[in-house]
């Protein structure tokens, strides 16, 4: 099959390759899958750097999650059935960027029949993530104002639908003009382009002074610094990433005298800790879907032999949405 391979680490359009390797055989509890659509996600960009905090055996095959078709499963993975649509995460090293990939069958879970198979690939872990992100760390509510950073982008663009299905006043901060625009199309009541103006006042001003209740925050950096600064009272700041490539250090004193809450999120350990909460959200999640609440912005569709270009894409930040590497 073919297959994207990393053999030493540095910069995506640098260290990808596409060669033909041999197809993946899987163990008892896995199961073959024909890749689909494979989304790209910055975690894409920080395995071929080396600097994930899952760090694969070289040589390995970036690609994080995906749709797919079922074409075998082992003998004990009884719940996949071959011929089915998927949606699941690759076991590394073998990544999603290929003909084929071998998942658990723990990971597997039904492809939503609203979305397309690009769609559904992208579904997964930017939903997912937001989805405990708002409701199980920040217990968003209804009518509270929810700030989220880098709006127009994967996992921020996940938080916008995902905030305004929960009834919340969605303020979002993007870098650009055409940046600006995706995030109107995706909901926000108000949209913040950060090259041009401060998004602490226009926080301020939108509401009223008191601040916003929730910040959304996979940037980091300056992002989350003067996210400190609009913060409202019993406010929670959730940090998902460093996209910035500047990991901040919070001023405890200051969340003391303003009464706000530092909540951390990392997603992937509640398949260890918490497995049937995945399952519970993947299936809010496909009835979202369904409603039409919820529904990635998948803004390039490109081909198995473009994936190096796209992973480098995201990786500097020039990506708006969703990009995602079809095999239909």
């Amino acid at each position: 099959m073919l297959a994207w391979r990393v053999e030493k680490n540095g910069e995506p359009h640098e260290v990808m390759h596409l060669d033909e390797i041999p197809d993946p055989v899987p163990g008892p509890d896995q199961a073959l899958v024909r890749v689909r659509a494979a989304a790209v996600n910055f975690p894409d960009a920080l395995l071929c750097r080396g600097q994930y905090q899952v760090r694969p055996p070289l040589p390995f095959t970036p690609g994080v999650e995906l749709c797919g078709e079922v074409l075998a499963a082992g003998e004990e993975a009884i719940s996949v059935a071959p011929g089915s649509r998927v949606i699941a995460q690759p076991v590394l090293p073998g990544g999603a960027f290929a003909e084929l990939a071998v998942v658990h069958a723990s990971s597997v879970r039904p492809a939503p029949e609203a979305l397309d198979d690009a769609e559904a690939a992208a579904l997964h872990i930017g939903y997912q993530t937001g989805w405990f992100g708002l409701h199980r760390r920040a217990a968003l509510r209804s009518g509270e104002t929810l700030l989220v950073h880098a709006a127009a982008g994967g996992v921020g663009s996940a938080a916008v639908q995902l905030g305004k299905a929960a009834g919340a006043t969605v303020i979002g901060v993007v870098g650009g003009p055409d940046k600006a625009d995706a995030a109107r199309k995706l909901g926000c009541d108000v949209v913040v382009d950060r090259r041009a103006q401060d998004f602490v006042a226009v926080v301020k001003e939108a509401t009223g002074g008191r601040g916003a209740d929730v910040v959304y925050d996979p940037v980091g950096g300056d992002a989350y610094t003067k996210s400190t600064k609009c913060i409202a009272f019993e406010g929670r700041i959730v940090v998902v990433g460093f996209a910035s490539g500047t990991i901040p250090a919070p001023g405890l004193n200051h969340a003391l005298v303003k009464n706000y809450s530092i909540l951390g999120l990392h997603w992937g350990l509640y398949n260890t800790h918490d497995p049937a909460a995945i399952e519970e959200c993947h299936r809010e999640l496909t009835r979202l879907a369904a409603e039409g609440a919820v529904k990635p912005l998948v803004s390039e569709r490109v081909a198995l032999d473009g994936a190096a270009q796209a992973v480098q894409r995201v990786a500097d930040g020039t990506t708006t949405g969703r990009v995602v590497v079809t095999l239909g």
